[in-house]
């Protein structure tokens, strides 16, 4: 009998969706996270699809019999690994309870993995709805940080999280994304630095029983200063992966690379190009991305252009079988695809279920990674 194919379809979490921390306070105020920017979230012309509410309502995603049920829902439709949005700013970590409270204190944790995305950008104004029109410029948080301070957050990642058996591992290895290239290089002090602190990271994980570590890097920007100084030498992202030693790439959001005001299935012309052309110039694996859609307006009160048009059930299951294509003429490459998003609510770009469309999206996951699985 032949083995059944397995995919490991990786959705991003982003984990505001709690008011347990007090310092989402200063951006959502009411004390439930950005369920407070969703819940007031307004039309922006006559044929936009926003207000969108959650089936599941306006849960905090800290409870772990939130996640229990929210875990069974991804596995039984074939998402069985949630890539966590992780932050560290002002020496300390933030929204690490949706993680910590909610997946990892979850009875059934064990039917999906997890890994996590360092989402090393600065903090503006942009996630607080009164305030987000002025985020231009003004940085609340910055997400660089130097040598001792990257120790000190390596050394938690490794025993918090890396070695717990859930953890998602290529190679064994646990893998490790990371967001923003060039706040890494900036505040290691270059690629050089870059490369030396990330090799002691990979050192540390040997040192506490690991097997090293898988580094993932997130495609979006296209040049980075790996000198430190504006002005000096520059590396290509491809020269890049080979300058710090990194071990595969994906993408985060079509918003990244593409020209996402247009018709769902129009972008994804561009976007399977661009997975061809990843494959091609990188000398590591690229995993294949797919992104729900696009619509960033429930962050603002007034109209913000580029938005996805049509990015129904139907465009996202004829998205997914593109994706699980991608994966079957990589034989050589572990069997994986990321998603955005679990919940991104915000930028309009989720599988959870909504009033418009019910479960069409999780139905469409369930279609092409379960059933028609064999």
């Amino acid at each position: 009998m032949a083995t059944k194919r397995t995919y490991d379809v990786a959705a991003y979490v982003w984990p505001s969706y709690t008011g347990d921390e007090p310092r989402t306070r200063m951006f959502w105020p009411e004390g439930n996270g950005e369920w407070e920017t969703v819940r007031k979230a307004t039309a922006k012309f006559p044929r936009h699809t926003w207000p969108r509410r959650p089936l599941w309502g306006y849960v905090n995603e800290a409870d772990p019999r939130v996640m229990e049920m929210q875990i069974d829902a991804a596995a039984d439709h074939g998402i069985n690994v949630f890539i966590y949005d992780w932050y560290w700013y002002d020496r300390r970590p933030f929204l690490e309870q949706c993680l910590n409270n909610g997946f990892l204190a979850a009875r059934n944790n064990d039917r999906m993995r997890f890994y996590l995305m360092w989402a090393n950008h600065d903090v503006q104004s942009l996630w607080d709805l009164r305030l987000a029109h002025v985020a231009d410029g003004n940085v609340i948080w910055r997400a660089a940080v130097d040598r001792p301070e990257f120790e000190r957050i390596a050394d938690r990642l490794i025993e918090r999280y890396f070695k717990r058996p859930n953890y998602y591992t290529i190679d064994g290895k646990p893998v490790f994304m990371i967001y923003e290239q060039q706040n890494l290089l900036d505040g290691l002090g270059g690629a050089e630095a870059t490369r030396d602190a990330l090799d002691w990271f990979r050192g540390r994980a040997v040192e506490a029983g690991l097997p090293g570590l898988h580094l993932q890097m997130c495609a979006f920007q296209q040049s980075f200063r790996i000198a430190g100084a504006a002005g000096g030498p520059t590396a290509s992202p491809t020269e890049l992966v080979d300058l710090l030693g990194l071990d595969s790439v994906s993408h985060y959001q079509y918003v990244h690379f593409a020209d996402i005001d247009r018709e769902y299935d129009e972008i994804m012309v561009d976007v399977v190009a661009e997975w061809q052309r990843l494959d091609r110039e990188y000398a590591v694996p690229y995993f294949a991305h797919v992104s729900m859609g696009w619509d960033a307006n429930p962050r603002f009160q007034t109209l913000q252009r580029g938005i996805v048009r049509n990015n129904s059930p139907e465009a996202i299951e004829r998205a997914f079988r593109q994706a699980r294509a991608y994966v079957d003429a990589h034989p050589d490459q572990p069997p994986l695809i990321t998603v955005n998003s679990w919940n991104e609510w915000t930028e309009t770009s989720y599988l959870q279920p909504d009033d418009v469309h019910g479960y069409g999206y999780l139905e469409a996951a369930r279609r092409v990674f379960v059933d028609e699985v064999g």
